[in-house]
Protein backbone atom coordinates (compact mmCIF):
# COMPACT_ATOMS: atom_id res chain seq x y z
CA UNK A 1 0.00 0.00 0.00
CA UNK A 2 1.29 3.21 -0.28
CA UNK A 3 2.77 5.53 2.95
CA UNK A 4 -0.26 7.65 4.32
CA UNK A 5 1.40 10.85 6.33
CA UNK A 6 1.04 11.08 10.18
CA UNK A 7 -2.00 13.64 9.95
CA UNK A 8 -4.24 11.11 7.67
CA UNK A 9 -3.30 8.74 10.27
CA UNK A 10 -4.44 10.34 12.70
CA UNK A 11 -7.79 11.42 11.48
CA UNK A 12 -8.17 7.81 10.26
CA UNK A 13 -8.10 6.63 13.46
CA UNK A 14 -10.25 9.31 14.73
CA UNK A 15 -13.02 8.37 12.53
CA UNK A 16 -12.17 4.57 13.39
CA UNK A 17 -12.78 5.40 17.43
CA UNK A 18 -15.99 7.96 15.94
CA UNK A 19 -17.38 4.61 14.79
CA UNK A 20 -16.57 2.48 17.18
CA UNK A 21 -17.52 4.60 20.97
CA UNK A 22 -20.01 7.34 21.26
CA UNK A 23 -17.41 8.71 24.19
CA UNK A 24 -16.49 12.31 24.30
CA UNK A 25 -14.16 14.50 26.15
CA UNK A 26 -16.84 17.21 27.54
CA UNK A 27 -16.15 20.99 26.43
CA UNK A 28 -14.07 22.86 28.36
CA UNK A 29 -16.27 25.47 30.43
CA UNK A 30 -13.53 27.09 31.39
CA UNK A 31 -9.95 28.51 30.60
CA UNK A 32 -6.72 26.20 30.67
CA UNK A 33 -4.21 26.41 33.88
CA UNK A 34 -2.45 29.02 33.64
CA UNK A 35 0.70 30.23 35.62
CA UNK A 36 0.71 32.73 38.24
CA UNK A 37 3.40 34.57 40.30
CA UNK A 38 3.90 33.79 43.85
CA UNK A 39 2.29 36.91 44.80
CA UNK A 40 -0.64 36.79 42.36
CA UNK A 41 -1.06 33.53 44.13
CA UNK A 42 -0.81 34.87 47.43
CA UNK A 43 -3.26 37.54 46.63
CA UNK A 44 -6.27 36.05 45.07
CA UNK A 45 -5.41 32.98 48.44
CA UNK A 46 -6.24 35.85 50.87
CA UNK A 47 -8.74 37.16 48.91
CA UNK A 48 -10.45 33.70 48.83
CA UNK A 49 -10.18 33.52 52.92
CA UNK A 50 -11.64 36.64 53.73
CA UNK A 51 -14.68 35.59 51.37
CA UNK A 52 -14.60 32.11 53.04
CA UNK A 53 -14.84 33.41 56.79
CA UNK A 54 -17.31 36.33 56.14
CA UNK A 55 -19.73 33.41 54.73
CA UNK A 56 -18.70 31.61 57.74
CA UNK A 57 -19.49 34.24 59.80
CA UNK A 58 -23.13 35.31 58.04
CA UNK A 59 -23.95 31.26 58.46
CA UNK A 60 -23.08 31.21 62.40
CA UNK A 61 -25.26 34.62 62.87
CA UNK A 62 -27.98 33.16 60.87
CA UNK A 63 -27.58 29.78 62.74
CA UNK A 64 -27.70 31.55 65.65
CA UNK A 65 -30.50 33.95 65.33
CA UNK A 66 -32.10 30.48 64.61
CA UNK A 67 -31.41 29.02 67.80
CA UNK A 68 -32.02 31.81 70.00
CA UNK A 69 -35.52 32.10 67.89
CA UNK A 70 -34.44 35.67 67.00
CA UNK A 71 -36.13 37.30 64.23
CA UNK A 72 -34.41 40.39 62.01
CA UNK A 73 -37.54 42.99 61.11
CA UNK A 74 -36.47 46.35 59.37
CA UNK A 75 -36.36 49.42 61.49
CA UNK A 76 -37.10 52.82 60.09
CA UNK A 77 -37.64 55.39 63.11
CA UNK A 78 -38.57 58.11 60.44
CA UNK A 79 -40.41 55.81 58.43
CA UNK A 80 -44.03 55.03 57.90
CA UNK A 81 -44.58 53.79 61.50
CA UNK A 82 -43.17 56.60 63.12
CA UNK A 83 -46.26 59.30 60.46
CA UNK A 84 -48.86 56.89 62.00
CA UNK A 85 -48.19 58.37 65.63
CA UNK A 86 -47.86 61.76 64.58
CA UNK A 87 -51.26 61.84 63.08
CA UNK A 88 -52.73 60.62 66.02
CA UNK A 89 -54.42 64.08 67.54
CA UNK A 90 -55.78 64.78 70.70
CA UNK A 91 -59.66 66.17 70.07
CA UNK A 92 -59.84 68.68 73.49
Amino acid sequence: GSPITAEERRLRDKKHLNDITAARLPPLHHAPAKLLSIEESIAIQIQQKEAYEEMQAKLAAQKLAERLNIKMMSFEPEGEAAMQYREVRDED
